[in-house]
């Protein structure tokens, strides 16, 4: 479990990921080692890191979300295989081990069918595959889960926002913003790590560190980039994790999805295509809790006439790469 300060840099991190550890310890009341000193641990012994994400919408992309059944033990080797992918994000074990979800992004000019089956082994374990288009994220992607993001007051908060150097260039509707190869090169490094270093922006972009911190800053301003903070929410007393499926009537689809965004336990609520049309992602302490979200707060939304819930056992891969092994040195 994270202490008091743990939680408060987390927090911190969520709302800046490039936050300065100075400016950070500042807001604190630590030292800048200190903050230096917790953010290393947590990187190596939780897993914690800051990836710099492309908005899907606004670049143009469109996220399914894939659903497979295997035989148990098949399971994991289909899973590995979607992991192993480029285009693929939060990729889970869920429904005692016999079935794997994950989001998948093709771009324009993609043969959709052909990205979404190209890695899945087509053998006789996988016994039915279902693809939602994601139509309308609610919260995710830049909107954090609140239960990740209560330590620090608003007045902490304030001070830790992104300084803001001038106003956003003015979107076109309907234009999704232009990222070129330099940018795309940027974002490569982001993915990675979203903390690096301007010099390490610099030295994959061909750009001087300033010309990467005013272009970083103004795709940020914009909404074309945003920074995602990866850590098991089991840190936060999140110990079940499950994934939601959905049915509403269209008329009421909106209003059911915006009263769940007032819902602590959901870190992930997106209209999707489908018979199960909204989709969510709920973190709670136990079975027990749970089943009391379920018939308690849920239940208060009788427009919702069909609900599958399906316990996340293990997620292979959230919103960045898969980092590769450390490196063995020999003595």
């Amino acid at each position: 479990m994270l202490d008091e300060l743990d939680r408060a840099l987390v927090h911190a991190l969520r709302i800046d990921g490039r936050a300065p550890f100075g400016r950070i310890a500042a807001v604190l009341g630590v030292s800048p080692q200190t903050v230096a000193r917790r953010y290393r641990r947590l990187r190596a012994e939780a897993g914690l890191r800051v990836v710099g994400l492309a908005d899907p919408h606004r670049a143009g992309r469109t996220q399914w979300l894939l659903r497979l059944t295997a035989a148990p033990h098949a399971a994991q080797g289909v899973a590995r295989a979607l992991v192993r992918r480029g285009d693929t994000a939060w990729v889970h074990l869920t429904s005692g081990g016999t079935e794997i979800t994950a989001v998948v992004e093709t771009t324009p000019g993609d043969d959709g069918h052909a990205v979404l089956l190209r890695d899945v082994p087509r053998t006789a374990t996988v016994t039915a595959v279902s693809a939602h288009c994601l139509l309308h994220t609610y919260r995710g992607g830049p909107t954090v889960w609140p239960g990740g993001a209560c330590t620090l007051s608003e007045e902490q908060q304030e001070l830790l926002l992104p300084p803001v150097s001038g106003p956003a260039p003015e979107a076109v509707p309907g234009t999704p913003p232009f990222l070129d190869a330099t940018d795309r090169a940027l974002l490569t490094v982001l993915h990675h790590d979203g903390r690096a270093a301007l010099g390490e922006l610099a030295a994959a972009t061909g750009r001087t560190p300033a010309t990467v911190a005013r272009r970083l800053a103004e795709l940020r301003a914009d909404g074309s980039v945003f920074l995602d903070v990866e850590l098991d929410p089991r840190l936060h007393g999140a110990g079940l994790h499950a994934l939601l499926w959905m049915t509403v009537a269209p008329a009421h689809l909106d209003r059911v999805a915006l009263a769940l965004t007032g819902h602590r336990e959901l870190a992930f609520i997106a209209a999707t295509t489908g018979r199960t049309n909204l989709v969510a992602t709920v973190l709670c302490t136990d079975p027990a809790d749970l089943h009391r979200y379920l018939t308690r707060h849920l239940a208060a939304l009788p427009e919702i006439t069909a609900l599958e819930s399906t316990p996340v056992l293990r997620t292979l891969k959230s919103s960045g790469p898969i980092p590769p092994p450390p490196t063995r040195t020999s003595h």
